[in-house]
């Protein structure tokens, strides 16, 4: 009963067999190959966007750090929710790699940034006693396993442009979004406003790596610069590259996706059969929030259970505590009526 994450499956084997390929012989370090040279421009086919920039790094931190730092200064603001991953899980890694920005907490809604919020947040600042407006950051799919619609992204980006900031999206479960809303990459990034993307691969089915993908290519070259003075420039980058270029061969990033979100909505409902199980948000993908007695955490995790327990196992039996249940694209049906069949003890 594995929901603890989703960057904790398995790799696709179509992934594992490109980065055999990747294996044979010699090849140019840094991304002077072939593979990285085809995995870019896979990139820039998905999101039809011929002139960006795209470069790849290894985790998901890396690329919103150097993503919001290429595109903000020392003494900027960055806007974010307070269930961003970059407020909540980055060890303050954008303040960092952006020489000191300041995340700049924004009211939300099940994980969805507020656009009044937003306009009245970037309304403060100006002041030379205070940050001035750099950047907006948001997640699709969110922290709360909710979406953004396309108008609502769109709305977020006008925003932002108006007040002279770009738009930055957290993609780690990017293709989940896609799948859930049936649109293209495009549609849901430049199309929408969004000027750069961390897009994820991680916890769809790859060994380990991240796309930064930037519409603006004039920003090309000083986050080149990041990316080395960082220490995320890669001498073996042919094989982030070769797990890229498999991904985007045959829509696999997609089908990876619908698979984990179809579990998820298995999971769903399933859960909704049981009347002790709240739903804290409403799950939109692979991602749920929910809360269910004490007694059924303690049963669940004494047969194995892995998943984000929002609480602690020792207190009164009825009390509701929070749980976060994440599908991969490998979870089996199996492993869903199992962690279900639970609720029957």
């Amino acid at each position: 009963m594995r929901f603890a994450s989703d960057n904790a499956g398995p790799v696709h084997p179509a992934v594992m067999d490109a980065l055999v390929q990747a294996n044979q012989g010699w090849a140019l370090p840094y991304g002077n190959e072939d593979i990285t040279e085809r995995a870019c421009a896979r990139v820039r086919d998905v999101f039809e966007a011929p002139e960006a920039a795209v470069y790849f790094v290894a985790t998901g931190t890396a690329a919103n750090a150097l993503a919001l730092a290429t595109l903000t200064r020392p003494f900027d603001a960055i806007f974010c929710t307070p269930e961003a991953h970059i407020e909540e899980d980055e060890c303050n890694a954008p303040e960092f790699y952006t020489g000191g920005a300041k995340l700049t907490l924004v009211d939300s809604h099940h994980g969805l940034m507020r656009a009044d919020a937003l306009t009245s947040a970037i309304g403060k600042l100006g002041s030379l006693h205070g940050p001035q407006p750099g950047a907006v950051s948001i997640t699709q799919v969110t922290e709360r396993g909710t979406l953004y619609t396309l108008d609502q992204i769109a709305e977020l980006a006008r925003i932002a442009h108006n007040a002279n900031m770009p738009l930055h999206l957290d993609g780690a479960r990017f293709a989940n979004a896609c799948s859930v809303l049936g649109c293209t990459a495009a549609e849901m990034s430049w199309k929408a406003g969004v000027d750069a993307v961390s897009f994820g691969g991680t916890k769809n089915g790859l060994m380990g790596v991240e796309a930064v993908i930037l519409f603006n290519p004039e920003k090309a070259w000083q986050f080149e610069l990041r990316r080395k003075r960082g220490g995320h420039l890669f001498s073996k980058k042919r094989f982030l590259a070769a797990q890229m270029d498999a991904y985007l061969t045959d829509g696999l990033w997609l089908d990876m996706a619908a698979q984990a979100n179809a579990a998820a909505a298995k999971l769903t409902a399933g859960l909704k059969q049981i009347d002790r199980v709240r739903f804290d948000h409403a799950p939109q993908a692979n991602m749920l929030y929910v809360s269910f007695p004490r007694a059924d955490h303690q049963r669940l995790h004494n047969d194995g259970a892995q998943y984000d327990c929002k609480g602690t196992l020792d207190g009164p039996p009825d009390e509701m505590i929070g749980a976060r249940l994440v599908c991969d694209w490998s979870m089996p049906d199996h492993l869903i009526q199992q962690f279900l069949d639970h609720f029957d003890g």
